[in-house]
Order: structure tokens, then sequence, then C-alpha cells
């Protein structure tokens, strides 16, 4: 068995009689999730993903927003910001 660079072994595994294998050696855990690529060999690459709501998607895909959110997070850790007081009055139909 041939060693990729940047991989070390971490077992042998058999696949059971619903062709499931159990990858617990490799430190998976229950609910994690991967993509999964195979070459031409029949080699099988997982590739670890995390799943993200719908709704911040925007934050991943756009740069300026994602800088500036970081710089806000960034304040507020500092203590650099100022309160403007409770939005609990105002609606989505309020704002323009």
């Amino acid at each position: 068995m041939r060693q990729h660079e940047g991989f070390a072994p971490a077992g042998e595994v058999v696949a059971d009689e619903r062709a499931r294998i159990a990858f617990g050696k490799a430190g998976v855990r229950r609910d994690d999730r991967y993509a999964v690529a195979i070459n031409d060999e029949g080699e099988i690459l997982l590739t670890p993903l995390v799943s993200i709501p719908r709704r911040e998607l925007f934050i991943w895909e756009n740069e300026l927003a994602r800088e500036e959110l970081g710089e806000g997070l960034r304040q507020s850790a500092a203590d650099e910001t100022t309160s403007l007081g409770s939005f609990s009055d105002t609606t989505a139909d309020e704002v323009e």
C-alpha cells in the first residue's frame, strides 16, 4: 500500500454487509459531514465539510460584508462600541 504525502496510515477497515465502513479510528465522530471523491484507481478522498444556514451564506460569499462583520466583532471585543439603545420597537416594515 502506497502512502501519500501528508497522510499517515490510520489502520485498515472492512466494509460490513451493507457496504458501510467505520472510520472511528481516523477520528470521525457521529454526524460529521464529508465530501467524497474517488479517483481512477478507486482511492477515496474524504474532505470534512461544515454546513451553514442559507441566511449566513451571504457573509461567506461577500468579502466586504465579511470584513465589516469581522471589524464589528473586533470592536465589540475591544469594548469600542456605543449603545444605540433598544431596537425592540422597530419592525421590518419601518426599515427603508
